[in-house]
């Protein structure tokens, strides 16, 4: 197995709290990855250490020459480890990618400084276009997070 990780830090224009609810909601993902198309099954819940916990499927995606399209069906389990400051989502997808993805906001101003960080698993084949589809996901969801806590313009 392969590991990666994959950091990201950048400021939008809204206190930690709107950014925290905007994304524990998991229908907020569609468009905030531009892989996600769906987001179905949302259950929200506790683990086996009784903390709640939303687990949801998201839909991404793929399409390749433009005519060729494979939805790819991934497992989230999103969680909560400090309220109104840090969120946790685990995705498993086929293929045996797992990735940690965990997002910390920081008071800045009027604003939150927003921390990205993801450490992904996956078959050492698989690595270059994991971490590279990864990546660009993360580089979007940086700027349509910015763009959605901008407000009207």
């Amino acid at each position: 197995m392969a590991l990666a990780l994959i950091k990201h830090s950048w400021r939008v224009d809204s206190p930690p709290e709107t950014v925290f609810a905007h994304l524990t909601e998991p229908q907020h993902y569609i468009g905030l990855s531009p892989l996600v198309v769906e987001v179905r099954d949302v259950r929200h819940g506790t683990d086996e250490e009784g903390e709640p916990v939303t687990d949801y499927v998201a839909v991404e995606r793929f399409r390749f020459l433009r005519v060729l399209r494979w939805d790819n069906l991934i497992r989230v389990r999103m969680r909560v480890l400090e309220p109104g400051r840090v969120l946790r989502q685990i995705v498993a997808s086929p293929g045996g990618v797992t990735l940690l993805w965990r997002v910390r906001l920081t008071p800045d101003g009027d604003g939150s400084i927003v921390d990205d960080r993801m450490e992904i698993s996956m078959a050492a084949p698989m690595r270059g276009f994991v971490t590279g589809q990864a990546r660009k996901v993360q580089l979007h969801r940086a700027a349509e997070l910015t763009r959605r806590m901008a407000g009207p313009a």
